[in-house]
């Protein structure tokens, strides 16, 4: 059946255009058309005047809607966790597992693959962060559960049959040969809780890694004579790096001054939200360690942050007030820039001919009025 969304602003790569309908068929984008073409018999959907911008993608989602993905390693628990998140725009997702035993990041992958199979909205692989971090940067994670890679460990990352797999290691405790394997066997790598020196993250970068988990947090800083792996990222103009924008994690100053580094559509907006997003209950336990929302923000009875209580649409919001850019340029960082890497730009992140039909309805204030996923509305 063709449907066409009608009456509304739409996103698209040449800016917010009126007066035009997006087709939908097969779950695919057919046309952007004027409103005098819409086919007579295509079925129509009226926007009420809203912006429709491409659906936003979440690579690092760790719960949400009361669930843990640690806890329940499950399709239906992935399930669950994307269904938390997509009032707030969020039409593709990484479930994230925190570092954990490899017998549990083994069910979580086979979760995922399950999740796909069956059909869950929105699920596009896995995250996998850690155990293969340095504990001088472990942030949350527990330092009980970590190791080098080895060739198990190897073979389990590589083993996802559906869907991307992004892992999340610090380069420092593992090899160049190592990353080299990981992104030859298809997996997306990515820098996080890391002390390497930059000579270390150059090497990594040379032989595969392509991202930067939650920059500046957990990771060496930028200094007056070793520039780290914040140094690192910001030289580098392919790499992506993931920003929490919450006002809290980084100071939006900080923020700015790294856009200003780098091309934009290589920052990408990340929650790393935790189950409370979605909820009333703002706490809930992580690994034994009670964890509790202060002032927008997770964290333990130390204080230590424990990832966010934030939701896409609003890292949207946040990014067009507190780092200056324009509405346009933080969907870029919500959509486009996080298919690119993971290696999904010819089919989503982007209102266009042969795209996934996943969009978010916005209204005056972005908030979201609604979402679809492979053209499919959540009502």
């Amino acid at each position: 059946m063709l449907a066409a969304l009608v009456n509304g602003r739409v996103l698209t790569e040449a800016g917010v255009v009126d007066g035009k309908a997006v087709l939908i068929e097969g779950g695919l984008i057919a046309g952007v058309v004027d409103a005098r073409e819409i086919p007579a018999h295509a079925q129509r959907r009226d926007l009420d005047g809203g912006l429709l911008v491409p659906g936003f993608i979440d690579t690092q989602v760790n719960g949400g809607g009361g669930v843990l993905f640690n806890d329940q390693p499950t399709p239906e628990a992935i399930a669950a966790i994307g269904a938390a998140h997509r009032p707030f725009g969020t039409t593709g997702f990484l479930p994230t597992l925190i570092s954990d035993d490899l017998a549990v990041v083994d069910q979580a992958m086979r979760a995922t693959e399950a999740a796909i199979e069956q059909g869950a909205p929105g699920v596009l692989g896995i995250h996998i962060e850690g155990p293969f971090l340095n504990p001088k940067r472990k942030g949350i994670h527990d330092e009980g559960k970590f190791r080098v890679i080895d060739d198990e460990a190897l073979a389990l990352l590589t083993s996802l049959k559906v869907g991307k797999t992004l892992v999340t290691l610090a380069p420092e405790r593992t090899t160049p040969e190592m990353i080299r394997r990981l992104a030859n066997a298809g997996v997306i790598v990515a820098a996080g809780h890391t002390n390497a020196h930059y000579k270390t993250m150059r090497q990594a970068l040379d032989h595969g890694l392509t991202g930067f988990t939650h920059l500046f947090n957990a990771m060496s800083p930028l200094t007056s004579r070793e520039p780290g792996a914040v140094g690192a990222a910001l030289e580098s103009l392919t790499a992506w790096c993931g920003l929490i924008v919450d006002g809290r994690h980084v100071d939006p100053v900080t923020l700015k001054l790294a856009l200003r580094t780098r091309p934009l559509d290589r920052f990408m907006l990340v929650t790393d939200a935790m189950p409370t997003v979605g909820m009333t209950d703002k706490s809930f336990d992580l690994q034994g360690r009670h964890i509790r929302v202060v002032d927008g923000v997770c964290v333990d009875d130390k204080g230590t942050l424990a990832g966010s209580d934030l939701d896409m649409a609003t890292a949207v919001r946040n990014a067009v007030a507190l780092l200056d850019v324009s509405l346009a340029d933080a969907v870029t960082m919500a959509a486009a820039a996080p298919a690119a890497f993971l290696g999904l730009e010819n089919i989503r992140g982007r209102i266009d001919v042969g795209h996934a039909a996943d969009f978010c309805l916005l209204d005056d204030q972005l908030n979201v009025a609604n979402t679809w996923i492979d053209g499919v509305p959540a009502h």
